[in-house]
């Protein structure tokens, strides 16, 4: 499938959403969602398949157990995974395109691991000094959630207690909407962020990997 960018109507449609986050709305627009935003990602994604295979998310919130949510999402997002756990995530809205990669949220096995090594003065310092590299590239580094205070067993003033709260590892980048998104340029854009993520990925295959668990009953078919 041909990439050629995100079309001026992508952005559009996204920006008519937030002003109008309806089903009337969304019915309305749908061929346009079809044909200048998901087309597009599909297309992206197959130009990116090194980093494949790809799970597009689906464009409803789940409302069921959070009252007021909107219904539809403002964003089309997309994730791969690497062998070793880490994984690639791209997002386009209105607000511009987002890619990010690492461990978003840790299974209780991987935290465990993920902690151990943080601990470990040679593990924790070459984790530390990856992310402070991560940052003087243009990265932002976080987590999905994080604790407010010290897991139990860590000291407060432990010297990275900023990694020990945190529930996941991750290095984001995101542009605001310039004309390069309505080109080609966002294949080399995605890949190069995801590559230049590479040293943090490596970093956790290594030292935490997959989880061994079972998914939660949630989420099982």
């Amino acid at each position: 499938m041909a990439f050629n960018g995100f079309p001026v109507e992508a952005l559009a449609f996204y920006d008519g959403l937030a002003a109008d986050n309806s089903k009337a709305f969304w019915q309305a627009n749908k061929a346009n969602y079809d044909a200048n935003v998901k087309a597009p990602m599909l297309g992206l994604l197959e130009q990116l398949d090194e980093f494949g295979p790809f799970h597009v998310f689906r464009p409803f919130n789940d409302a069921r157990f959070a009252k007021g949510r909107s219904p539809y999402k403002e964003q089309i997002g997309a994730v791969g995974e690497r062998q070793g756990g880490a994984v690639y995530y791209v997002a386009f809205s209105a607000a511009g395109l987002m890619i990010g990669s690492g461990y978003y949220s840790m299974a209780a096995d991987q935290l465990e691991r993920f902690r151990v090594a943080i601990d470990d003065d040679h593990r924790g310092a070459e984790a530390q000094a990856i992310c402070a590299s991560l940052l003087k590239r243009g990265f932002t580094i976080g987590a999905m959630s994080e604790l407010k205070t010290a897991p139990r067993g860590y000291p407060k003033d432990h010297p990275r207690i900023e990694m020990l709260r945190r529930k996941g590892l991750t290095a984001f980048k995101s542009w605001t909407p310039e004309p390069w998104l309505h080109t080609k340029a966002v294949v080399k854009k995605v890949r190069d962020g995801w590559n230049g993520a590479s040293d943090v990925n490596d970093w956790l295959d290594a030292h935490v990997g997959p989880s061994t668990l079972p998914p939660p009953d949630w989420e099982r078919p």
